[in-house]
């Protein structure tokens, strides 16, 4: 959870960080509301956001809270139920001026429309990012899949895509403002482009923006979906070392019924094939990756399978998460795995991730790196190690370092 304004908290992804800011410049100077924008991939990050509105509202129970993001708009009902919220809006109208305008002269207490009629993702223009070092853009919003565990198109609508004239435009108005990282963030990042007009593939849009913004040091990519990147992509990887050797895979599992029963489009070859194939155009590229444990059905060999994909596929940075059925998706009806066993998988996972952790950074030891330097006396090389310098720099330098140690999940470096 962010609490980088006093007026808006937000949960979750990339994505809402992005649209917290704008909706930050909606509300303008507007103090009267708090708004928290929720987060719906995990039965847990909707429990942390109905906690949070009754911890505000108990510490001033003169509050207006506002409730909107993923969670609001697919579990409307239960958060218009509360008593502490005063208006609950839905993932589109939330971007719209004119339901902050007329907030108050509302109707009902729910200002929220069908997601899957949204056609647009126009955003307010972005300046920069509250206490970030790095600014985000919103390229792509929506899925056109439906994996059987996952909750988030019914939150965002089918896919559509940001003009890459305006994408352009809001990564210049970032580096004109100081940010020398920008991270393209989307639900279906490399879906990208298929329904614009003149359709335009990821790849083209990276080097189109690499091209037109030559004074941009970093250009990162949030979560991709390894089955969808294009040639173009995989050339920019190769070719243009300020696009970030570091891709956050969509995973989910190692096994091939597994990834079936989820409705995945990929299968184990397809991942082994993809990491191998990155890792030859860019020797220093390296994966994190989303695995569930405990879906449904699955057994003790289809975890195994998961648990030697972190090797196998060299992933770095391990996101585990235990299974959490998702009302109205198909898996929350397939037969469960036992609770217990779920909980003891995603640890097996977990500590597989810290040690695949640990000899990349050990790796890093002795070289001299960039980092880019953020609040909290860290910073990040372009492989998003976290770095703690010896002597404190101002939030988004970069900065020339040299790793002498790591100590837990971080390296120590002194100034090169």
């Amino acid at each position: 959870m962010s609490t980088a304004a006093s007026t808006v908290v937000t949960f979750g992804c990339r994505l809402n960080i992005h649209e917290s800011e704008a909706m930050k410049t909606l509300l303008g100077g507007r103090d009267d509301l708090t708004v928290i924008n929720s987060c719906a991939v995990t039965a847990e990050a909707t429990r942390q956001a109905r906690q949070a509105i009754r911890r505000l509202k108990r510490e001033d129970p003169q509050r207006r809270i506002v409730v909107t993001g993923c969670a609001a708009q697919t579990d409307t009902e239960r958060f218009a139920a509360m008593e502490e919220v005063s208006f609950v809006v839905g993932n589109a109208e939330k971007l719209t001026p004119s339901t902050w305008q007329s907030l108050d002269d509302s109707r009902g207490k729910v200002v929220a429309s069908d997601i899957m009629a949204a056609r647009d993702i126009a955003l307010p223009e972005i300046g920069g990012f509250e206490a970030r070092a790095r600014g985000f853009v919103q390229i792509q919003n929506g899925c056109d899949h439906r994996c059987t565990f996952c909750i988030i198109p019914f939150g965002r609508g089918n896919s559509r895509s940001l003009a890459p004239e305006l994408v352009v435009a809001q990564i210049r108005r970032l580096v004109e403002a100081g940010y020398k990282e920008v991270v393209l963030t989307g639900v279906d990042l490399t879906s990208y482009g298929a329904d614009l007009p003149a359709p335009l593939p990821l790849g083209r849009l990276v080097r189109q923006i690499l091209a037109e913004i030559r004074e941009l040091p970093r250009l990162r990519l949030s979560s991709i979906d390894s089955i969808e990147a294009d040639a173009d992509l995989m050339r920019m990887l190769a070719e243009e070392e300020r696009l970030m050797p570091h891709l956050h895979l969509s995973l989910q599992s190692g096994d091939d019924l597994v990834l079936k029963r989820m409705k995945r489009r990929h299968s184990r070859a397809d991942a082994l094939r993809f990491c191998a194939e990155a890792s030859r155009l860019r020797p220093d590229v390296v994966f994190g990756a989303d695995i569930i444990a405990g879906f449904p059905t699955e057994d003790e060999a289809m975890f195994r399978r998961s648990l030697d994909l972190v090797e196998e596929c060299g992933i770095v940075y391990l996101h585990a998460f235990p299974f959490s059925p998702r009302p109205q998706t198909p898996a929350a009806r397939m037969p469960p795995v036992d609770g217990t066993a779920i909980r003891e998988r995603a640890a097996r996972l977990r500590e597989a991730g810290d040690q695949a952790l640990a000899r990349f950074l050990d790796g890093q030891i002795g070289r001299a790196l960039p980092i880019l330097t953020e609040r909290g006396g860290i910073g990040r090389t372009v492989q998003f190690a976290a770095v703690r310098p010896t002597e404190a720099r101002a939030p988004g330098e970069i900065l020339p370092v040299r790793i002498t140690a790591r100590s837990g999940r971080e390296l120590v470096a002194v100034a090169a």
